[in-house]
């Protein structure tokens, strides 16, 4: 008795449809090994082929019942997943929801910057008290007894000998104090004056003091030193421009401006058409900063300058009002 031909069309038919109606991974498995295992109808074909045609038929048809396996299986995974979330229950092996990730204050990112410029040409960072006492603040600093900074309306007094520093200065007095020289310190920290907010002003703001004192100081290294500084922060190409000016703690004092980094000196809305823009204000120790601290002017000299971070920080990213800094806005504050 000759076997009939299978129809192989026929058998391809009810395979997928028992794939399709598999209602679980289980009875997935099942019409897997009943349609494409080792003794399946289909498997024992395969090994018989002895011409062509039959393998192009039968692979083909192998190939579409093992894609229509795969698909089977996902629509099922998806399935049972969803019934899990349905059910309230927790499935570990799910990727959690990504967190957002906090990062640092604009200025203190500043801070950091100009702490490691200063601490790679052998500086140390002095944290100084915000609380100093008036001789620290203003008469080891030769202030003068009238000068308006002194008034109730300018500075804020804890009693009558005690203030919160108006800058950064007093670190000055006491790192001198604190060890002999040389002396190569910076001092960032909080500064408090009785101002009143606006676009460029605050009762409460951030500067960084620096102070050099060893022997044969003079001017040049102070000019060397902030175009170093400058050049790290703002870019290579940047000069210095020194100008006369007075502070009672430094002689001679100057003031510093640095070329343009918007225009390259050239002139803009930025610079008001000047080509530069205003740093701060620098000078050699005045020596009778060092006899109020007990050290002979003749043998040692130095330099000090103080800067504001957020006026840095301003000028190196555009911002118009340093109330931006405060207000923790996070639309502005994330973008940096």
């Amino acid at each position: 008795m000759v076997d009939e031909p299978v129809n192989w069309e026929e058998r391809e038919h009810d395979a997928t449809a028992a794939v399709a109606a598999a209602a679980t991974l289980d009875a997935l498995d099942d019409a897997r090994v009943r349609y494409l295992g080792r003794k399946s109808e289909l498997a024992q074909a395969l090994r018989g082929v002895r011409d062509r045609e039959s393998g192009i038929l039968l692979n083909g048809i192998r190939g579409r019942l093992e894609a229509a396996l795969e698909a089977r299986r996902g629509e099922l995974e998806r399935e049972q997943l969803e019934a899990a979330f349905a059910d309230d229950a927790f499935d570990v092996t799910v990727p959690g929801t990504p967190v957002a990730r906090g990062r640092l204050h604009l200025l203190t990112q500043t801070r950091r910057e100009i702490e490691d410029v200063f601490l790679g040409l052998g500086y140390s960072v002095w944290d100084g008290d915000e609380v100093a006492t008036v001789w620290e603040n203003f008469d080891a600093l030769t202030s003068d007894p009238g000068h308006p900074s002194r008034s109730q309306n300018d500075t804020f007094y804890l009693d009558a000998d005690t203030v919160l520093r108006t800058h950064t200065s007093p670190d000055q007095i006491r790192a001198l104090q604190a060890s002999p020289p040389p002396i190569y310190m910076i001092s960032p920290g909080r500064c408090y004056r009785r101002d009143t907010p606006d676009a460029t002003h605050s009762p409460t703001f951030l500067q960084v003091e620096a102070l050099a004192v060893d022997r044969h100081i003079t001017l040049a290294d102070l000019r060397g030193t902030v175009q170093y500084l400058v050049r790290e922060l703002f870019g290579q190409e940047r000069e210095v421009r020194m100008r006369t000016s007075f502070f009672p703690f430094t002689e001679p004092s100057v003031e510093f401006d640095i070329t343009c980094f918007i225009c390259g000196g050239a002139g803009c809305g930025t610079c008001k058409h000047s080509g530069w823009i205003e740093m701060g204000g620098a000078g050699c120790v005045d020596p009778d900063v060092f006899r109020n601290v007990g050290l002979d002017p003749a043998e040692w000299s130095g330099f000090a300058f103080g800067l504001g971070i957020e006026r840095i920080a301003m000028l190196r990213h555009g911002l118009p009002d340093l109330r931006a800094f405060w207000e923790n806005d996070l639309r502005v504050l994330g973008q940096f």
